[in-house]
């Protein structure tokens, strides 16, 4: 018997190139959805493909990451005939989903006004720099650049630092699962309504929503958040990295009982009676006495001895791996996060599964598409174009 996946009855025309489209897309891919790439024949496809320094002619290891499970057709949209095989994809697919400059939906005609003939039903999702609307609709945008502008930057690094940004492109991805969210949503409401939409998703906007109580600090009561020494949490103490004799490690007592766990694990059970440490509010206003106490006696032993001896007392707590060491987690072999696919050039390539999680069946893992490799499976199989038909919009430049 086989087991469908969740999105197998979901087809989904992805416009899309480097790292925030594509991140949002192959877990709705990983989830049986047919995402059909398309890529722009004139520039030689995905941008990501050509990322170093594991690249290969027209494949790297960047690409491959964001690019499991997808179908790839050259397409230039720019033509008349592009168009025309665009159109033929929609009237039988259930979404178009595109990562391009805000203003760029428009001249491609990739919005629900252009595309509804084709398909009532169609969801256009545009994930954008600065989205569809407002003055900077045109203006290229990259994850950096919006942690920057958002005020992600000016709150991460050491106070007498300079501004940092994430070690990861956390607007792109999230951005990417925004998107997704939206499609899907949206598909949701054209099955029950019969009409589809557009879905305007930024990456601008993504950046802002997630400042959340930090937002709400400022906006409300005027509050100026700063950087935090050792990645410290802005309000609860203690909460954060800490030094210890051959490492660092990170310690959290979001509650009143892991302060005290904590304490009797450092043998300074004295503290949590001591009035300047006796409630969260009291250890927020005496931070600066309360962690170099905790500070000396963290560096008292080696990593794995505090982990272990906070761990039986039932304090939060963690290691600050490498990325190696994570993968050697026992945690990541026992979810099945660590996934292979065979590759012509690469060999078995091991990447990151996706976390979503829906049934029990692990989704299957097939390889990223090279460039125009799915084109007689689209344009034969699922389009029913013939010879003559392939040829006519070859000839008018709809391959490149």
């Amino acid at each position: 018997m086989t087991t469908r996946r969740p999105l197998d009855d979901i087809r989904i025309v992805a416009v899309e190139q480097y790292g925030a489209g594509p991140f949002g897309s192959v877990h709705l891919a990983d989830l049986g959805a047919d995402v059909i790439k398309i890529e722009d024949p004139r520039n030689g496809g995905d941008v990501g493909r050509y990322v170093p320094p594991h690249q290969s002619g027209e494949d790297s290891l960047f690409f491959e990451a964001f690019n499991r499970n997808k179908r790839s057709l050259n397409l230039d949209l720019h033509t008349g005939a592009g168009q025309s095989v665009l159109r033929d994809l929609v009237a039988c697919s259930d979404a178009v989903y595109s990562n391009l400059r805000g203003d760029i939906p428009e001249r491609l005609r990739l919005r629900y006004a252009d595309l509804c003939a084709a398909n009532p039903r169609i969801v256009c999702c545009s994930l954008s720099g600065f989205g569809m609307t407002g003055p900077r609709r045109a203006e290229p945008a990259y994850d950096y650049i919006l942690q920057g502008m958002t005020g992600w930057m000016s709150l991460t690094g050491e106070p007498d630092g300079p501004p940092a940004k994430s070690g990861l492109s956390l607007v792109d991805y999230s951005g990417g699962y925004v998107a997704a969210l939206a499609l899907m949503s949206g598909i949701h409401a054209a099955r029950r309504d019969g009409v589809g939409m557009d879905c305007d998703t930024s990456l601008f906007d993504v950046a802002m929503g997630m400042l959340t109580y930090v937002a709400t600090w400022n906006l409300t009561a005027g509050h100026v958040p700063q950087r935090m020494a050792h990645s410290s949490h802005p309000s609860i103490v203690p909460f954060g990295a800490f030094e210890t004799a051959d490492g660092w490690i990170v310690v959290v007592c979001a509650k009143e009982k892991f302060f005290v766990r904590l304490c009797d694990v450092l043998g300074t059970p004295e503290l949590p009676a001591d009035e300047r440490f006796n409630n969260v509010s009291s250890r927020y206003r005496h931070r600066a006495e309360l962690l170099p106490i905790l500070e000396r006696a963290l560096r008292a032993k080696r990593s794995a001895e505090w982990l272990a001896l906070l761990r039986e007392a039932g304090v939060p707590c963690g290691p600050v791996n490498t990325v190696e060491e994570a993968f050697l987690d026992p945690q990541t072999d026992a979810r099945g996060l660590i996934v292979t696919t065979e590759h012509p050039h690469f060999g078995t390539v091991r990447s990151i599964g996706s976390p979503v999680r829906v049934g029990d069946a692990p989704p299957p893992a097939r390889r990223a598409p090279q460039r125009n490799e799915h084109a007689d499976d689209i344009l034969r199989g699922l389009l029913h174009y013939g010879d003559q038909k392939i040829g006519e919009l070859s000839a008018a430049g709809a391959f490149g």
